[in-house]
């Protein structure tokens, strides 16, 4: 479904290039759970926005459908990044002035086929769904962190995308709610066959996905398959 073939990415100082990405090759399967581990400043936030279509690489293909997506005009890769892809980043990037249900409903506003009236019903039973039942006319202020990031997670869901890009999703959450948090990501990657893709340095919710990768200056080690144990994998790769 998403296939990256040899990214390069790089930022300018000032006084030389930062290279970041450093030719990644990567294939994103339907209904897989993806993590990609390693330390700070290592590109894993820089690899998950270039594979979401936030950020144009310096070189290499992503190809989505068969399609390289920074070939197409600037208005299809948005319709994409709308349509195909959800996004939910440790900080939550909820509009203020808006409540739960207007936040999650926006994606689904965007030229959307739907009606208003049925754009507002799937908010409302993605929000039921993801425990915020009742909550519907609350703004953000008046939400704790937990219920910030589960209506991020309705926000992602609300156009039924087919790959769910997760930065650090737990990051700013205590260990309860974080938990919480992967539990439902983990349980609509099993009804839905949704793509998930998570970047973190959590070795408890890698251990819990179908495949790891580990991230060092900008490239990507030891890719394990489903099936093969996790622990053993995190744990030859963090002595590196």
């Amino acid at each position: 479904m998403l296939i990256i073939k040899n990214i390069h990415k790089g930022y300018s100082t000032g006084i030389r290039r930062l290279s970041v990405l450093k030719g990644i090759d990567l294939i994103i399967n339907p209904g897989d759970f993806f993590t990609v581990v390693g330390p700070s400043g290592a590109g894993k936030s820089t690899l998950l926005h270039v594979l979401g279509g936030l950020d144009r690489p310096d070189q290499g293909q992503v190809l989505f459908e068969d399609k390289d997506i920074y070939r197409l005009k600037d208005a299809e890769v948005a319709r994409i990044r709308n349509r195909k892809f959800g996004f939910i980043f440790q900080f939550y990037h909820l509009l203020p002035e808006f409540t739960a249900l207007e936040n999650v409903m926006l994606p689904a506003l965007v030229k959307s086929e739907l009606g208003i009236a049925a754009v507002r019903s799937r908010g409302r039973s993605l929000l039921e769904r993801v425990g915020l039942k009742g909550r519907f006319a609350h703004k953000p202020n008046q939400l704790s962190g937990g219920e910030h990031q589960r209506v991020a997670i309705a926000r992602a869901l609300i156009n039924e995308p087919q790959i769910i890009f997760c930065d650090e999703p737990t990051g700013n959450l205590d260990s309860e709610t974080g938990q919480d948090i992967i539990d439902l990501l983990i349980e609509l990657n099993r009804e839905n066959r949704q793509a998930l893709v998570i970047v973190t340095h959590d070795a408890a919710i890698a251990q819990r996905s179908h495949r790891i990768t580990y991230m060092r200056d900008g490239r990507l080690e030891s890719c394990e398959p489903a099936g093969q144990s996790h622990k053993q994998h995190l744990s030859a790769t963090t002595k590196k």
